[in-house]
């Protein structure tokens, strides 16, 4: 600590203590605590509490009024708790009766105060940070205090049993690892004393006819088994394993759901999955007693396991796909298709049942759905999932939303009246439907598939949200569909399903509804970036209406439209007008008339959306080659940037920064840099200027205008992007040194405006009126002036500066000190930030 913060901390402690001031600010009371806790984590001496009395006088003030402020009387509970971490500190607080008075029975536990929730927490709390020595676990199970704990298992707060709960995991785990002294055993292992008080609690509630008893001691295994890993966690598992697996099948516990994540955290721990403490055995039961809705995530959480018996892997992937196969058989014919499976884990009759009931079909369903949309994620999957059915069955669900299908038995007509228009099961069944395109074993039912997508596209029923997601899907499947019909020279198919894409998609691209407009050209420029090269999807794109209706939605009067027209019309210019080898359609597509508007854009939509996505395109079309010849880019380039540097926002001007980085980086792959040797002498600079046809390049661009201007841009980032430019200039200019690193007293060279220009750059965002035009001796046009500003100009101070928090000064313990002090009136100055 500070000589300052010593000075100050006695009036904060006063001022906390003083029932007539309005108590300070919660956050600063978190900020005061996290100082404390970085005092102590690493200094367990009693130096602290010894050379600042203040805080037991402080503690002693609390304990002393007889109603005190729930909030500080919870930041003296966690205070004392964080003090009293070590045990020097322990002892120390211990002799002047403290502790027993805060934690004890007497303290805060038997008085009115206790009814406040924020005081149950910072007791709570209080004591799990001191629990980092014996002697406060002896305190606490001598003192009655282990029995306070189990109480507030079941407190109405949800935050404080959350937090007891996790305080009994640290004791159990604590008191075992630390005081056990005989060698572990599986058969004869000795207990600690506050270990077998938690132990003897958990059995006594799992037998317990209280039902919130029973899911607090399965939420407390829950946390111990995923967060210890210990071998003795087997032998408590051993004393409970019978109680537990009894709940598998007694009705009248209704903890199921809590169970099947308990035995999850098992299967995932070292000491469970290879043991014989019969894990599996109780797993495989799980799966067959639990209900499907209860059982899902036990299931799916198998499936992604590394060790795990095969026949339990094919019982969990059984178990997750029986509401698909219930959906199948329910649409078919008898024997028309194959289910999914050859035998069901659970009795079938239980899925029909759920999948019949208006209440529970919907949620089932999308839980089933977002499990395999899970499981196709995974890069390797360990079972193999039987993709063609799984798709059927994907496109009968699809049916039953949008009534396109006559189910043939009484079950599935039950299951499409409740499904019919169920845009929740529509959308989760359109992922899973995505995520199965990258999957092999589909191609059979290809074109069923886009008679699906195709009535989900044109239908007006569809909802904006679920269109979204069909668009999604149905790039994905075109993709699918280009890379089949290479293999099997299927074109004919693949032409008649573009043009009947392209044909919906010139409709959409009119809806009265923005967000339909908007999904659409985010459509069509993922499939321009995914089949751009490919002669039957330009061809087909270029013959329908739909570039003419992209680009007349560049003056669409929704901001959100136009930004995505804007991307759109960008990625269309790849196939119209800057691949010349390629076949263009008739002549209406004008390479000057299209640039001049997104560039109208640029410099006038009042919106920044539109403004972003066009310097963004910009950029891209740059990276890729696509402004022509170096004259024609340099004064593109600098149109620009003249234009983006006074936008008004931060993200269009940070843009500009990107496009002028890839910009100079092109530039210098192409013209290459003269090879020089370190330039000592200024003079040699200019000899050199001439030679550099590059830096002539950029100041006729004026681009170091901008990056100098961008150097004292309000907004941080913009500040540090044109930094990073100029330090990469400056290394590509100076690879051997600058001349301000051979200028032994740092004085920076008379004329041509540098000083100035240094003592601008250092005020930052203060900076005023940031001249461009030459005034002050600067000419950011001149080659000669901007090679010495790069090689005399401190870049490294400045990047210190712009990457230094905003806040530094004020996140110092002593500013807090002094904020707590204005908060509460002690100390008349109008500066308190409780930042």
């Amino acid at each position: 600590m500070t000589r300052e913060c010593a000075l100050l901390l006695p009036g904060v402690c006063a001022a906390l203590a003083d029932p007539r001031q309005p108590g300070s600010d919660d956050t600063c009371l978190e900020k005061l605590l996290d100082w404390f806790r970085s005092m102590t984590e690493f200094d367990p001496s009693v130096s602290l509490v010894q050379d600042n009395p203040c805080l037991t006088e402080f503690i002693t003030s609390i304990l002393a009024l007889p109603e005190p402020n729930p909030s500080i009387l919870s930041f003296t509970l966690r205070l004392a708790g964080i003090l009293a971490s070590s045990e020097n500190r322990f002892q120390h607080l211990q002799q002047e009766k403290l502790l027993v008075r805060l934690f004890g029975t007497d303290g805060p536990l038997s008085s009115t105060v206790w009814e406040d929730a924020s005081v149950r927490s910072g007791w709570v709390e209080g004591v799990h940070s001191m629990m980092h020595h014996q002697p406060a676990l002896h305190f606490l199970c001598n003192g009655g205090g282990i029995d306070v704990i189990f109480a507030l298992q079941g407190d109405p707060s949800l935050f404080v049993a959350s937090s007891a709960s996790r305080l009994l995991v640290h004791m159990l785990i604590f008191s075992v690892e630390s005081e056990t002294t005989k060698p572990f055993s599986a058969k004869d292992f000795d207990w600690p004393v506050c270990a077998q008080m938690i132990i003897k609690h958990i059995e006594d509630s799992l037998q317990s006819s209280s039902a919130s008893h029973v899911e607090q001691s399965l939420k407390l295994l829950t946390s111990l088994f995923s967060s210890c890993h210990s071998r003795w966690t087997e032998v408590l598992w051993l004393g409970i394993a019978k109680q537990i697996e009894s709940f598998l099948t007694d009705e009248t516990v209704q903890a199921q759901r809590m169970l099947a994540n308990l035995l999850l955290n098992m299967a995932w721990s070292p000491v469970f999955c290879d043991s014989e403490g019969g894990l599996w055995a109780l797993v495989t039961s799980a799966l067959e007693h639990l209900t499907p809705v209860q059982v899902g995530p036990l299931a799916v959480g198998i499936l992604r396991l590394y060790k795990c018996p095969q026949d339990v892997r094919i019982q969990a992937l059984t178990v997750l796909l029986q509401p698909m196969d219930c959906i199948l058989r329910a649409a078919s014919q008898p024997l028309e298709y194959a289910g999914l499976l050859d035998e069901s884990v659970s009795d079938p009759a239980t899925v029909e049942s759920l999948l019949s009931s208006k209440s529970s079909c919907a949620s089932l369903l999308c839980q089933t759905l977002a499990h395999l949309e899970e499981l196709l994620s995974l890069v390797y999957l360990r079972v193999d999932l039987p993709y063609t059915s799984l798709l059927r069955s994907l496109m009968t669900i699809l049916q039953f939303c949008n009534g396109f299908l006559s189910p043939a038995s009484p079950l599935g007509s039950t299951i499409s009246r409740i499904l019919i228009n169920c845009f929740r099961v529509q959308r989760s069944a359109l992922d899973v439907l995505a995520a199965l395109s990258e999957r092999k074993g589909c191609d059979a039912l290809i074109g069923s598939l886009f008679d699906v997508l195709l009535a989900y596209l044109e239908s007006p029923n569809t909802t904006p949200t679920v269109l979204k997601k069909t668009f999604q899907a149905t790039s994905k499947w075109l993709v699918r569909l280009h890379e089949l019909s290479c293999s099997t020279s299927q074109w004919q198919q693949t032409e008649k399903i573009l043009a009947d894409v392209f044909l919906v998609l010139q409709k959409r691209l009119c809806s009265p509804c923005w967000e339909v407009r908007d999904s659409s050209l985010e459509f069509l420029t993922v499939l321009i970036k995914c089949l751009r090269d490919q002669d039957e999807f330009r061809q087909s794109l270029l013959s329908s209406e739909v570039p003419s209706l992209t680009e007349n939605l560049l003056e669409d009067p929704e901001s959100y439209v136009r930004a995505s027209a804007v991307t759109a019309v960008g990625h269309l210019a790849f196939i119209t007008f800057f691949a010349p080898e390629l076949p263009v359609i008739g002549n209406q597509y004008n390479k000057e008339n299209t640039v001049a508007k997104l560039q109208e854009i640029l410099s006038k939509d009042p919106e920044g959306f539109p403004r972003r996505a066009v310097i963004s395109m910009f950029t891209k079309w740059l990276r890729q080659g696509c402004t022509g010849r170096m004259e024609d880019t340099e004064q593109f380039v600098s149109r620009v940037i003249q234009t983006v540097e006074h936008d008004l926002d931060w993200e269009v001007r940070l843009g500009g920064l990107e496009l002028v980085e890839v910009f100079c980086s092109q530039t210098i792959c192409q013209l290459g840099l003269p090879r020089c040797s370190s330039v000592p002498v200024l003079s040699a600079v200019a000899s050199s200027i001439h030679q550099n046809r590059s830096l002539q390049i950029f100041c006729r661009a004026k681009l170091f205008s901008f990056l100098f201007r961008s150097l004292c841009d309000c907004d941080k980032p913009v500040g540090q992007r044109a930094c990073d430019i100029l330090f990469a200039l400056r290394g590509n200019f100076y690879p051997t040194g600058t001349p301000r690193d051979s200028q032994e007293t740092g004085e920076l060279p008379a004329g041509h405006g540098i000083a100035w220009l240094q003592r601008t750059l250092r005020q930052g965002s203060l900076a005023q009126n940031f001249p461009t035009g030459g005034g002050n001796g600067v000419d950011f046009e001149d080659p000669e002036s901007m090679m010495l500003a790069l090689g005399t100009i401190d870049l490294e101070e400045l990047h210190d500066e712009l990457n230094r928090s905003s806040d530094h000064v004020e996140k110092s313990p002593q500013s807090l000190l002094q904020d707590i002090l204005a908060t509460v009136g002690t100390i008349e100055e109008n500066e308190a930030d409780c930042y």
